[in-house]
């Protein structure tokens, strides 16, 4: 019964991933819009509605309003927009820029962290000033980087940013997760011997349920995970790289959260606990 469990929370979060294979595009300096993310009368919709003024509190409430809203998109950009590609430097102008969707177009997104500290802080911080939502490139091996700050109360992009996935502060990791992600003979390679699973009771609404994978089971429970671009969000400034990392499958409209929580040990990252 957990594997059923697990294999439908996952399905229900997974939604399209048509957008995962996304390939970075010499016009991206511009901006290419991921797919058609949303309807036309989706977008008119959410254009008539005024982002409340509480959503500059959090910097998740101000990006789903960012992505969604085309009028408001326009006017939390400085423009002329910079766009830095290594020693290269260009800039956008307001009418050269296309919508960007980000993660709107699939049903879940990604995020990273250190601790589950951090995890629950970003939740609730209303004294951030500085994040970055990362589009990263597994194919290309690099990461784009939308760079927003609060300026006088209000969220407002400030630049894009190129850069070699190398030059990530979680580089170690992403070269590691893009193995872990794509390979199940991999996968099984970079497990600790008893992984921890929490998940929902299927005989009890309100109660979890706890237990442990070992690598001969792990093929039962094993998610399918994003594999050729996924997104982060850094909050603040960037940590140094630890040796720990929380993998989050967040579900945009159904509640639904997966966690997936590695540890290095002699330089090996290890899955060490699966939640739901």
């Amino acid at each position: 019964m957990a594997f059923f469990v697990v294999g439908l929370l996952f399905l229900a979060c997974q939604g399209n991933k048509s957008g995962n294979n996304e390939a970075e595009q010499s016009t991206d300096s511009i901006q290419a819009a991921d797919t058609t993310a949303m309807t036309v009368q989706e977008e008119v919709a959410s254009e008539e509605t005024p982002m409340p003024k509480a959503a500059d509190e959090l910097f998740d409430d101000f990006i789903f309003n960012f992505a969604a809203n085309r009028t408001l998109q326009a006017s939390r950009i400085k423009f002329p927009l910079k766009i830095q590609r290594g020693e290269e430097v260009s800039y956008v102008k307001k009418g050269q820029w296309q919508m960007e969707y980000f993660f709107m177009n699939q049903d879940f997104y990604t995020l990273l962290f250190d601790s589950e500290k951090e995890m629950e802080h970003v939740k609730e911080a209303t004294d951030i000033h500085h994040a970055v939502v990362e589009k990263i490139y597994f194919g290309a091996k690099t990461v784009k980087q939308f760079v927003f700050d609060r300026v006088n109360g209000i969220w407002m992009l400030q630049e894009v940013i190129h850069m070699p996935m190398s030059e990530s502060h979680n580089s170690s990791f992403l070269y590691f997760y893009e193995q872990f992600a794509s390979s199940p003979e991999f996968q099984a390679k970079h497990l600790m011997d008893n992984v921890k699973f929490t998940g929902p009771d299927p005989d009890d609404d309100f109660a979890q349920m706890e237990g442990v994978i070992t690598p001969d089971t792990w093929e039962a429970f094993a998610p399918d995970l994003p594999s050729g671009m996924i997104y982060n969000i850094v909050y603040g400034q960037p940590q140094k790289e630890t040796g720990r990392k929380i993998f989050v499958l967040r579900g945009i409209a159904n509640g639904l959260e997966m966690e997936l929580t590695f540890k290095q040990e002699g330089g090996k990252w290890k899955l060490e606990k699966l939640a739901t």
